[in-house]
């Protein structure tokens, strides 16, 4: 397992202006940097930096001989500042609404920079890391050959706004609020199909295996996870928005110089697929680099974690072979639904 390093990005300054000095904590896997492509994969909401070894969350894809193979690359992934993974209290930040999804992509990419990474060949990026992902390449848009958002999108639509204040309410009220928060999250991470496939009204002693299922979860999250770390990243969630606040997104996602990889979950109830292959078509009207495949599945947006064969056949074509220089796409892959 790589150890937990740290890196300081001197006097950055938020969108809302407020300014100090930030340590970013991080993890490197497979070669040297300086030695082979640099690939990013940026986290989800209650996820960290390991990537590889014990209680790793992303090893079904990143390791030797893998889709994302150590031997050829290095893979790089930083902990969104206050999620409070190094384990120091001080780490934590309590004036969450001051942040943004933008500031923390801005903080990763100057974290790039004093790490004297020039060039990214890939930014992958799951869920709330999918965001981040689309946010850090329309600030730098000729840093990486490839941006992969998974399972993500880049505008946290009205759904996710309104699931995002129920979150926040909780987490402000209840007398549980790390159990309470993430048993109401886990609803939204699956489907009613994939429930009652797995559980289909068994019973455990007095209680359904499905309630207790939530409650497992959620005992699970409060003995690993820090309030102030829920509160920042539900608030991050609600913050997701390329336009910058000017509604056209396209605007700004029409400037990226990557080859951009949408990869959807047909059943995901929290960021749509259809939001993702309206994306793909206004795109591909303006943008040569563009496609769209999905993972098909009964899970919803957990699918990127459970379907793990499904994400590695969908991501080998972009890392089976690494170019100095981007290619332009001569078709686009594209699954028709």
């Amino acid at each position: 397992m790589s150890s937990l390093r740290f890196i300081t990005v001197k006097d950055f300054k938020t969108e809302k202006g407020f300014s100090k000095d930030f340590d970013l904590s991080y993890q490197i896997f497979g070669q040297s940097l300086g030695s082979a492509p640099v690939v990013l994969v940026n986290h989800a909401l209650t996820g960290n930096s390991t990537l590889v070894g014990k209680n790793a969350w992303f090893d079904q894809i990143v390791g030797e001989e893998k889709t994302i193979d150590l031997n050829k690359f290095t893979v790089l992934a930083f902990n969104i500042p206050g999620n409070g993974y190094s384990g120091d209290v001080e780490d934590l930040i309590f004036n969450y609404k001051d942040f943004t999804i933008d500031d923390v992509a801005k903080l990763f990419a100057q974290g790039l920079q004093v790490l004297k990474i020039e060039k990214l060949y890939a930014i992958v990026g799951c869920s709330i890391g999918g965001a981040i992902t689309w946010h850090i390449a329309i600030n730098y848009p000729n840093l990486a050959e490839h941006i992969i958002p998974i399972a993500s999108h880049h505008t946290a639509n009205d759904w996710v706004l309104a699931n995002c204040k129920i979150q926040e309410a909780i987490l402000n009220n209840s007398s549980e609020p790390i159990v309470d928060a993430r048993r109401h999250a886990m609803t939204l991470y699956r489907t009613p199909a994939s429930l009652n496939q797995k559980f289909n009204r068994k019973k455990e002693e007095e209680s359904f295996k499905v309630q207790n299922w939530l409650d497992f979860h959620g005992k699970a999250l409060k003995h690993r996870y820090k309030l102030p770390a829920y509160r920042l990243m539900n608030h991050l969630l609600s913050t997701i928005d390329i336009s910058k606040g000017t509604g056209d997104w396209l605007k700004f996602a029409k400037k990226i110089k990557s080859q951009i990889h949408l990869i959807a979950v047909n059943s995901d109830q929290f960021f749509l697929a259809d939001d993702n292959w309206d994306t793909y078509v206004q795109l591909s009207e303006h943008q040569l680099s563009v496609s769209i495949t999905e993972i098909k599945s009964i899970h919803g947006h957990d699918a990127f974690l459970i379907e793990h064969q499904q994400l590695a056949t969908l991501l080998q074509p972009i890392f089976q072979k690494t170019k100095n220089k981007n290619e332009k796409n001569t078709a686009h892959l594209v699954w028709h639904r």
